[in-house]
Formats: structure tokens, C-alpha cells, sequence
């Protein structure tokens, strides 16, 4: 038997999904469901703050006009629809999601293309694009060292990875205000709001890969064992993570 060299974003979480082979199901299920009130759930996490942050982080990242950027994990497409403004009509977005349901809700706020992939097995050529994000969705993919490999194979030589997290804070005060804010409060009003159980179910299991994350180091260090070159993380508000990485020239 051939070792596994894989190295998943976390560890299987039995109160969702059973093993690892009923995870992408599992998730995509609770994503589709939830699909049409994610935006306003969103909305109420971030106290609107959200499109204003993410805008700031692309272009801190250098995203600029006439780009040509892949946002994967894209969801109901916020950060694609930043990243289509600021590129303008020179540039292109591809917007890249697992889920058909947020594609759809995606299409519908006005993002220009989209397509159903994983990020682990993106369906574009080599050297195709100069930047590749993804707001948030790290924790949902199976195989941090597949993604990163997909990553620097679709970016062209010089090409930028924007990737943005939360990262449960280190102090005990601080993840336990966060835990009960994420993983009992949000929950409880995305019920009360939405009515979906689907939605809260996800709400619940958002926080639940937050905690159970692999530290960034890891993150960085599999970046580095993939041949990207210049892997950095960005710390906002001690919790928003901005990870970063280069294709070597």
C-alpha cells in the first residue's frame, strides 16, 4: 500500500458525515440547501463588513485591471463580483464552486462566468490565469497538497494565490468569544431568519472546521513543499487570515 501524502484541512467530523468518503456529498447537500440565504447569513456574520474587507484584501494582493483571476469556492460569488469590478472589461473571472445551488444564486447577482469544479481537479488549462482566490472554502476541500498543486499548475509564471480564513484565535478568551458567537449565536439567528435547518446544520459545521483547522503553519509549509514560492499569511482583527503564495517565474 502506498502511503497517503495527503494532508486534509481537518479531521473527519462525524457529527456531519460519517467518514471521509461521505464528506463532499454531505457538504454540498448542506450548501445547496442553504444556498439562497447564504448571502444574508453572511451579511449578518460580518455586521455588513464583508464585500468592503474583501475588496480591501484583493487589492492589498495586487489585483489590478485587466487580470485574469479564478476564484474557487467561489459560492454565491462576493468576492468574484469584487474581482470583476476592480479587473474591468479587459480582465476576466471565472467563478469556481462544488455546489450548483450557490452557482446558481452567483449567476443570479450578476457574476459573468461560472463553472462547477472542484479546486482539487479545476478543468482550465496551464498558465491561464494571474490570480487564483477563494474566500473562506479552504476548510471544505479534502486535500490541501492536491489544491495547492492545481493552484500553481493553472497560474502562469509570476501568478499570485490570494486565499482567505478564519483562524481560531490562541488566547482562551478570545476563541471562546468567537466560539460562542460562530458556533451558538449565527446558528441560532440563521434559524430564526432563514427557518432552515440545513442552513443552521451549516452554520454549526462553519465553525466546526474553524476549530478543528490545521494550524497556518501547515498551511504555509505544504504552499512551500508544492514549489510556491514567497507563502505569507496577513493577520486582521487577530482571526481574518490573508494567506498568500507566488508561481516562480
Amino acid at each position: 500500500m502506498k502511503p497517503d501524502h495527503s494532508v486534509k484541512p481537518h479531521p473527519v467530523l462525524t457529527d456531519y458525515y460519517a467518514n471521509e468518503g461521505a464528506r463532499r456529498a454531505r457538504i454540498d447537500q448542506l450548501f445547496d440547501a442553504s444556498a439562497r440565504h447564504y448571502d444574508r447569513i453572511n451579511n449578518i456574520m460580518s455586521f455588513g463588513s464583508g464585500r468592503w474587507y474583501r475588496r480591501t484584501a484583493l487589492l492589498r494582493a495586487g489585483l489590478s485591471e485587466g487580470n485574469r483571476v479564478l476564484d474557487v469556492g467561489a459560492g454565491t460569488g462576493v468576492v468574484s463580483l469584487l474581482a470583476q469590478e476592480i479587473v474591468g472589461s479587459t480582465g476576466h473571472v471565472v467563478a469556481v464552486d462544488p455546489s450548483q445551488g450557490m452557482l446558481d444564486v452567483a449567476r443570479t447577482n450578476g457574476v459573468k462566468n461560472v463553472r462547477k469544479a472542484l479546486g482539487e481537479a479545476l478543468p482550465f488549462p496551464d498558465n491561464e490565469f494571474d490570480m487564483v482566490t477563494m474566500g473562506y472554502a479552504l476548510r471544505h476541500v479534502s486535500d490541501l497538497r492536491v489544491l495547492f498543486r492545481e493552484y500553481q499548475r493553472v497560474l502562469r509564471p509570476g501568478g499570485k494565490i490570494l486565499l482567505l480564513e478564519i483562524t481560531r484565535p490562541e488566547n482562551r478568551l478570545g476563541k471562546f468569544l468567537l466560539k460562542a458567537y460562530m458556533r451558538a449565536y449565527v446558528p441560532a439567528v440563521t434559524r430564526l431568519l432563514a427557518g432552515s435547518a440545513e442552513a443552521q446544520k451549516l452554520m454549526q459545521y462553519y465553525w466546526d472546521t474553524i476549530e478543528n483547522c490545521v494550524p497556518p503553519e501547515t498551511i504555509l509549509d505544504v504552499m512551500t513543499d508544492v514549489g510556491l514560492v514567497e507563502p505569507a499569511r496577513h493577520v486582521v482583527m487577530k482571526v481574518f487570515s490573508e494567506y498568500s503564495a507566488t508561481k516562480a517565474k
